[in-house]
């Protein structure tokens, strides 16, 4: 973050535009935050996205006072910020990327978060990355990166999950090197094997309700879990525990059913609501400006007001990430119907 050598004079701020985020539910800009202080120019507005260096730790340090840092769940994942209107030639960070909403590649920002779920419900990112392609890092390199860094901050997760695509080995190894546990998704052709020297692919085993403790190749032992879906194909999961003092994770992996792995993976769930809810509600996609360290701070602002709104829904002020924004509108549309109304009988 940038420090302040001097009390600020700026006439928008981290609080200005946090609470414009969380406040207009359409539009977006420098010009409309503008249009409605009234008086500040679009010029400050800019100004204070372009000055600003907010890092992600700066985010996790803002989460600290309302997560409980061990024994949570972590999870990661990407989701694409759509501006299908932008022309990469302007933004160096906007580009193509898949999209599983468009089921293509679209243009936009690729946005890599870790999201964690603490023991008592509460939720929020805890760090993140905007794929950036002069850094020369994949998404998996991004990952890693992350998880040391929330580590070295004094996170202890209890587990880390993903979809298939972070399921590589690298990223298994990885994990178990850091003596964590993991629930990753993988494609039905990934090979294991019950007994040695013999592999065969997910999508053939016969995977009772309770798991299956197979070998999976080039890495070890796992328990294999099938999650059926009406409207999709079936799923496969792989489960790995860290053996401690008392057990190996053969026994560690027996002793885990599939209610608990339904809970593991409703959890996991939770990072596409938090995608949508960043979208739907904190304007994540509303920016107009080309600079990368302009973007940069949007992105930061839009995750704060996120992590504002999680906040007041575990104070029990909101009950959930959407009323905040549909209740500052439920009394002008109900003076609109109204006087609209008694205009139409009296007329």
């Amino acid at each position: 973050m940038r420090e302040i050598s001097k009390p600020s004079t700026a006439q928008c701020d981290l609080e200005h535009y946090t609470l414009f985020l969380l406040s207009e539910p359409k539009h977006g800009g420098c010009c409309r935050l503008a249009e409605i202080l009234g008086d500040v120019s679009h010029d400050s507005v800019n100004r204070f996205l372009l000055r600003e260096r907010y890092e992600p730790k700066d985010l996790f340090e803002m989460v600290t006072s309302i997560i409980n840092l061990v024994g949570g769940i972590l999870s990661v994942d990407d989701t694409v910020i759509e501006k299908l209107y932008s022309n990469p030639k302007y933004a160096e960070l906007i580009g193509y990327f898949w999209s599983g909403k468009y089921h293509q590649t679209i243009k936009g920002l690729n946005l890599i978060t870790l999201y964690y779920s603490d023991v008592r419900g509460n939720s929020v990112p805890i760090n993140y990355r905007i794929y950036d392609k002069k850094e020369g890092k994949t998404k998996n390199n991004y990952f890693q990166d992350m998880l040391v860094e929330v580590i070295d901050w004094g996170l202890k997760p209890r587990l880390v999950t993903g979809d298939s695509w972070y399921s590589g080995v690298e990223n298994l190894k990885f994990l178990r090197n850091q003596k964590l546990g993991f629930l990753f998704g993988v494609e039905k052709n990934r090979t294991v094997s019950n007994e040695p020297g013999k592999y065969c692919q997910v999508k053939v085993l016969d995977i009772p309700d309770e798991g299956l403790i197979t070998h999976l190749r080039e890495f070890g032992f796992i328990k294999l879990f099938r999650k059926d879906f009406k409207k999709e194909d079936s799923r496969h999961y792989i489960l790995y525990l860290p053996s401690d003092e008392c057990l190996t994770t053969e026994e560690s992996l027996k002793q885990v059913t599939r209610k608990e792995f339904i809970t593991i993976h409703d959890t996991h769930w939770g990072i596409e609501t938090f995608h949508r809810a960043i979208k739907q509600v904190c304007g994540i996609c509303r920016f107009m400006v080309r600079d990368s360290d302009a973007i940069k701070t949007h992105i930061f602002c839009s995750l704060q007001a996120f992590v504002r709104l999680e906040k007041m829904r575990s104070e029990e002020i909101i009950s959930n990430w959407y009323e905040l924004q549909r209740n500052l509108f439920t009394k002008v549309v109900r003076e609109y119907i109204v006087d609209n109304l008694t205009s139409a009988y009296t007329a």
